[in-house]
């Protein structure tokens, strides 16, 4: 199945530890990453067959043996489905050398073999440049959630003295698009200094500019982008609600 690489590369972290899973991988979302957890090595299978332009880093100390491990990535780089697959390696401790040199020189995984140690930051930083490598971003700069179909993912902005709900349908941390059961008739350039975007559970607060409107499949859906003053915390919270979506969405397709 082709991919469009200039929308970038999905991560997906297989067999995470707590660390990996709570720190680095939600450090990586921060960064504008595509990032996955999962914890079914078929189920990843299936998941790289569909999206075979992915990055998995596998983390050699839990989910398998070494055999196990061995035989699993083994079979990804040498199906032809999957073959475009780049694979790094993560373990703790002061690594294995004679493991190094199996996956790096004769499996010559794309991603390296990383030792992660007690220094996360120095471990986020090392897979940043790994993935900057393999260029997962691609052409894009900002992960997107596309929201239509969500109910509990809304707008609330003030208009003539009252304020008026919206339905977001898409969100990043540049700003969102959004639709309204009756058109507020949004001009341009209008800014909205204290709006409320509600993100299923998280209601977060934002100032917002109108990029402009157009039409799509008969309704008016406007475009608002966040100014240069919106805080880092709002941004944070919208990627953090972002890469749960995603990863919510890739768990209902690999049921």
């Amino acid at each position: 199945m082709a991919e469009d690489n200039s929308l970038g590369r999905k991560v997906f972290f297989l067999y995470p530890s707590a660390v990996i899973q709570n720190q680095i991988v939600a450090e990586l979302a921060q960064e504008e990453f595509e990032v996955y957890i999962i914890k079914d090595e078929k189920k990843l299978k299936k998941a790289l067959k569909t999206y075979p332009n992915s990055i998995v880093f596998a983390n050699l100390n839990d989910g398998m043996k070494e055999s196990e491990w061995e035989e699993w990535i083994r079979s990804v780089m040498g199906n032809q489905e999957t073959e475009g697959v780049s694979i790094g390696i993560l373990t703790y401790g002061a690594g294995d050398e004679a493991l190094k040199q199996k996956y790096v020189e004769h499996f010559k995984v794309k991603c390296g073999y990383t030792v992660i140690k007690s220094d996360i930051p120095a471990a986020i930083s090392t897979l940043v440049a790994i993935l900057n490598s393999v260029n997962a971003k691609g052409r894009r700069k900002y992960i997107r959630a596309l929201t239509g179909s969500e109910t509990n993912v809304t707008v609330n902005l003030p208009v003539n003295g009252t304020f008026i709900n919206g339905h977001i349908k898409d969100v990043s941390v540049v700003g969102f698009s959004c639709y309204f059961d009756e058109d507020p008739a949004l001009a341009k350039n209008t800014l909205f200094n204290d709006i409320q975007i509600r993100l299923q559970s998280q209601l977060i607060k934002a100032e917002c500019i109108v990029f402009g409107s157009r039409m799509d499949t008969g309704q008016k859906t406007y475009v608002l982008l966040f100014t240069p003053r919106t805080d880092q915390t709002v941004k944070s919270k919208i990627r953090n609600y972002i890469q749960s979506y995603l990863q919510g969405k890739m768990d209902s397709e690999l049921k």
